[in-house]
């Protein structure tokens, strides 16, 4: 991690800017505490180096944490200092007690309200949510839960979105989470959902029973010992790579590709003997 700093403040937000100077981080976590003391989370995709930090209160010093996550490690931390501006509007309305004429009442914005929450399209490291609103609108929404190691993290959503899928989670483990809705300084809520995320799979069973597989098939009728050619990588897209190989002298019953993933997470892939090629997604 490099240095971070804030920008663009305003009465209610601060953007905070950061750069990586080696290498790349999985995800980013910023952390401050509200006008209350009490501690936010606020996740960032690895890929963005920007962030901006709403519902803030005007003329208050805020200190901010940033801290990278590298697998299953969370490096840093730096930190930086903001004031949020002051409000020259509210400063008035105090001074003067402006009073505005009452608008009829059937012009006056009704309060919106929360609907279910559900969680779907749950995998190892990941759970989709979505929600209703049955009646008005929001600003905006904000997601909050405790990661694997009960660390709180707090996810923003714009008001137009009632969907979002919240990364990183660790598998088969249960999580909590708090949908909150904001209208104007008012945080209405909450309504929540539990879910599961699934089990890894357990690729090193399926290496287990191959394995256990080609002894028996040779006990049977003992071939010639084939020979693996070179393996080459080609057709590479951002999310996906086609592996080519040659098989100078005999044949294999089964091939395996192994690697590990983006979360350092063991992978197995198996092919079919006649195959020589293969797509990993």
């Amino acid at each position: 991690l490099g240095e971070l700093t804030a920008s663009h403040v305003t009465p209610v937000s601060v953007q905070l800017e950061w750069n990586v100077l080696e290498g790349t981080f999985d995800s980013f976590t910023v952390q401050y505490r509200d006008a209350q003391g009490q501690p936010q989370a606020l996740a960032v995709d690895g890929g963005s180096r920007t962030v901006t930090v709403p519902g803030l209160s005007p003329s208050r010093r805020y200190k901010f944490n940033l801290y990278g996550v590298w697998g299953r490690k969370r490096i840093g931390l730096i930190s930086t200092d903001a004031v949020t501006d002051a409000c020259p509007l509210c400063a008035l309305y105090s001074a003067v007690r402006i009073t505005a004429p009452a608008l009829p009442k059937e012009d006056l914005p009704s309060q919106p309200h929360l609907g279910e929450l559900t969680a779907s399209h749950v995998t190892p490291n990941s759970v989709q949510l979505e929600w209703s609103v049955p009646e008005g609108t929001f600003d905006s929404f904000t997601v909050q839960y405790k990661d694997a190691q009960g660390q709180l993290h707090v996810l923003p959503v714009d008001g137009g979105s009632h969907t979002v899928t919240v990364p990183g989670l660790s598998p088969s483990r249960r999580y909590k989470f708090n949908l909150y809705g904001m209208w104007g300084r008012k945080r209405l809520g909450p309504v929540s959902a539990d879910a599961i995320t699934d089990r890894q799979e357990d690729v090193y069973g399926l290496h287990c029973a191959l394995c256990v597989a080609a002894a028996v098939k040779l006990e049977k009728e003992p071939p010639s010992q084939p020979h693996l050619g070179e393996l080459m990588a080609s057709h590479i897209t951002p999310d996906s790579i086609q592996l080519e190989w040659s098989i100078p002298e005999g044949t294999f019953d089964s091939f395996m590709v192994q690697y590990s993933d983006a979360q350092g997470q063991p992978q197995v892939l198996p092919v079919d003997g006649g195959s020589r090629t293969v797509t990993v997604p």
